[in-house]
């Protein structure tokens, strides 16, 4: 039975930020390396060419940077 894409897409977030606050927990990747990837990957879909697909990128970027504002991924000390 297939996943739909919502369902999907909001695992594999939880599971990314798991791993980010793991990871940083850990000291195996500080604070600014961690803000560093969720930028780049925000970036990625900022900067886009148009296309058919140009509101999900749009809404993509903005919820990544959402996530940089709210610290979800990295527990600010």
């Amino acid at each position: 039975m297939p996943v739909p894409q919502d369902i999907a897409g909001t695992a594999a977030l939880s599971i990314c930020e798991s791993l980010l606050l793991a990871l940083n927990d850990r000291n195996i990747l500080p604070e600014k390396e961690i803000v560093g990837i969720l930028k780049d990957a925000a970036a990625a879909h900022e900067f886009v060419p148009e296309s058919e697909n140009s509101e999900t990128h749009a809404a993509v970027a903005a919820l990544i940077n959402a996530i940089l504002a709210g610290g979800n991924s990295v527990r600010r000390r």
